[in-house]
């Protein structure tokens, strides 16, 4: 018996499939399947997904589905490049066995994977990040904070123990001793399987235990998880620092107006998605691994956005004063110029 998360695939795609008329099937076809959390986790998935729905302003129509399995991956991959798709976007370092896979079956079909490392296929696009520079600059503004509140002490809760998560408690942990050299790091992981980056209840018992041994600001790097470290610091009074896309309005305190949203760490999946599919569009697939950081940008509706940066709006404007501003500038230009090299481990 199929699974319901594939049969509610085979739904999405023979909907699409029938969906497509004369004009739709003269546009480029993307097709996207979600990672652990899948869409609406206001993080990772949702930002790739942002990316998707821009690239749509283009000549471009797109299906997306969520695999609610890890077997899923490979059966979601497979049956979008079976419909003809000309992309197909595996959303996660989870996806990397699967995407290997199927591009061998799919040899005319492009693939793009996030974070994972799927170098030596002419038809895989392996999308990275310079995940621990964007963790620098919200150290900075994180150590700044806490020390501004009169502590020393902040916190760090990632997902899945990984490398790829160790890149963000590296950055993070170098822009903290930047910016306060005697502040002290505690740091937590959710768990070592995909579940902790859908895990909640984790992540506010975690973000708990740090705020009781004094952490002021802590930086989350843990999908849905982190939607318990949000809850921890509003009940408790801590700021925290979201993750891949602006979740400074998840720290909103409706009842008193109060926001402990103190920026995000914009790891911008968003950008990696829109320009990859724009470079097919413009025939220009670029094949092997890219990496999206500092430097690189896009322009949507007048925003300019970076492939890793740190978010400012209307619910942090008075958390982030000029000082920290200024701080995070004068290391960002440093970490282009290569006069900071920031730690990846």
């Amino acid at each position: 018996m199929l699974k319901r998360s594939v049969l509610m695939i085979c739904v999405v795609l023979l909907a699409v499939g029938l969906a497509l008329d004369a004009d739709a099937k003269s546009k480029l076809r993307v097709g996207m399947v979600f990672d652990v959390g899948g869409k609406g986790d206001q993080s990772f998935n949702d930002s790739a997904y942002r990316g998707l729905q821009w690239a749509s302003q283009l000549n471009v129509s797109h299906v997306e589905i969520e695999p609610g399995a890890d077997a899923d991956r490979e059966t979601g991959l497979r049956m979008i490049a079976g419909q003809g798709f000309d992309l197909v976007i595996g959303v996660g370092f989870l996806f990397t066995d699967a995407i290997k896979a199927v591009a061998d079956e799919f040899p005319e079909t492009k693939f793009a994977i996030i974070d994972g490392y799927v170098p030596d296929k002419p038809n895989v696009s392996s999308m990275l990040f310079t995940e621990h520079e964007g963790s620098f600059l919200v150290g900075i503004i994180a150590a700044m904070k806490a020390r501004a509140d009169g502590k020393k002490t902040v916190g760090f809760v990632g997902g899945m123990d990984v490398p790829l998560i160790h890149k963000f408690e590296a950055g993070f942990k170098a822009g903290v001793a930047y910016a306060c050299p005697d502040c002290k790091v505690l740091s937590d992981y959710a768990g070592t399987t995909p579940s902790a980056f859908a895990d909640p209840v984790k992540g506010k018992e975690l973000a708990l235990a740090q705020i009781d041994k004094g952490a002021r600001v802590i930086y989350h790097a843990s999908g849905l998880t982190g939607a318990g470290v949000y809850e921890a610091g509003k009940e408790r009074k801590v700021y925290v620092v979201g993750v891949d896309s602006n979740q400074n309005h998840l720290g909103h305190v409706k009842e008193t107006g109060k926001n402990y949203g103190l920026t995000s760490m914009l790891k911008q999946v968003d950008v990696a998605v829109y320009l990859t599919i724009k470079d097919l569009l413009d025939g220009k697939f670029n094949a092997g691994v890219r990496v999206f950081g500092l430097e690189d940008s896009v322009t949507i509706d007048g925003t300019v956005y970076h492939g890793v940066y740190y978010a400012m709006d209307d619910y942090n404007k008075d958390l982030v004063t000029a000082d920290m501003i200024k701080k995070v500038t004068e290391a960002e230009k440093k970490i282009i110029a290569g006069e900071i090299k920031v730690p990846e481990k």
